[in-house]
């Protein structure tokens, strides 16, 4: 019998830290009235900035790649609909 880990997997962890950014993400946009959707993008740029000091150019660069793909993927499966 194998020991199974109590600890959460990647996609866990990453699904909680989402709730977390989206929370404050509607929180400042919100804040910012009129300039909400620059808000937005600025915390793009910050949280990529903030990202590579934590990690590296090529972890970032990866995740990006990632998300790129889910983006257009999304949007292909609109189109469908």
């Amino acid at each position: 019998m194998t020991e199974q880990s109590s600890e959460p997997s990647a996609d866990a962890m990453f699904d909680k830290a989402l709730e977390i950014a989206e929370k404050h993400l509607k929180k400042a946009v919100e804040e910012g009235g009129e300039l909400g959707p620059y808000v937005a993008v600025a915390m793009i740029e910050a949280a990529v900035n903030t990202a590579v000091d934590e990690t590296s150019h090529e972890d970032v660069v990866d995740m990006l790649r990632d998300l790129a793909s889910q983006i257009e993927e999304d949007a292909e499966n609109e189109e469908e609909d």
